[in-house]
């Protein structure tokens, strides 16, 4: 799970939840695993924060294929085996020919960030990104309020729709080059492989659906998601994506989120000082 969230941090209590254990139980795992220097922790005000270490995980992974294995892909998982028979997309070059990107943005219901995130990309992404969503959830409806929202911006919904992710597991389904979680519960989520090996990203947004209160003030959480989530596509789509290599588009991805939340803190910081 804290592979999937890197290079973010997750409260101690998130991690419990989403791995199903009791508190005391996940000290004791998460103490062996910070001896061993593969995760890291931190204080910030009552909540303990973990995060992965992500240069010794992968050096464990690497002692277990290429030593444990002896680099054999007939005796290793076969994700192992692949990932030891060919080049992984991580690893490969910059393009030399220009073409579309199939991007798709992941959340539990696809009812409204991931939404947002598809919108943002087919219209304001350029001419070399093709972007999808779909959800976790068997079903799920579209957010009436996040379609307000897009509709107010003039973004064109005729053809939005909730959907599973799936959908594009299938044989027909599009190659995928990037796949995003836009919400943490998404990313928790203990999901299989995608085919292809697209490079991933987190870019964890607040859910404006939990929000109660008022109209206005739903409408108002709608646009602050709305609004965190064009900053971060807009930022990617603005990358050189066919002249960086899959190891440092990986870098640049995981900045983007490191850096908008970042600000983000700080801005809500500021706003309770």
């Amino acid at each position: 799970m804290l592979a999937r969230r890197a290079p973010g941090d997750v409260p101690a209590g998130e991690i419990a939840a989403a791995v199903g254990v009791r508190p005391n139980t996940l000290s004791v795992h998460l103490a062996t695993l910070s001896r061993a220097r593969l995760v890291e922790g931190r204080r910030e005000g009552k909540h303990i924060l973990y995060r992965l270490d992500m240069a010794r995980a992968g050096a464990l992974i690497d002692y277990l294929a290429l030593d444990c294995c002896r680099a054999r892909p007939d005796i290793c998982a076969p994700l192992t085996a692949l990932t030891l028979s060919r080049s992984t997309s991580r690893e490969r070059t910059a393009m030399t020919q220009p073409r579309i990107f199939n991007v798709l943005f992941v959340c539990t219901g696809n009812s409204a960030r991931s939404i947002f995130a598809e919108a943002i990309m087919n219209r304001d992404g350029g001419d070399k990104f093709r972007a999808f969503s779909a959800g976790t959830r068997e079903r799920s409806e579209l957010n009436p309020f996040a379609i307000e929202r897009l509709q107010a911006l003039g973004y064109d919904t005729s053809a939005l729709r909730s959907k599973n992710v799936e959908e594009f597991r299938r044989p027909d389904a599009p190659k995928l080059d990037f796949v995003f979680t836009v919400c943490d519960r998404a990313a928790n989520e203990d999901c299989p492989p995608w085919p292809g090996q697209p490079i991933s990203g987190h870019w964890g947004i607040p859910d404006p659906v939990k929000v109660e209160g008022s109209n206005a003030e739903k409408k108002l959480a709608f646009a602050e998601a709305f609004r965190m989530l064009r900053h971060r596509v807009t930022a990617f789509a603005n990358l050189p994506v066919e002249r960086l290599s899959g190891i440092a588009l990986q870098r640049e991805i995981d900045a983007i989120g490191a850096d908008a939340d970042k600000a983000e803190a700080a801005s809500a910081a500021a706003k309770e000082a």
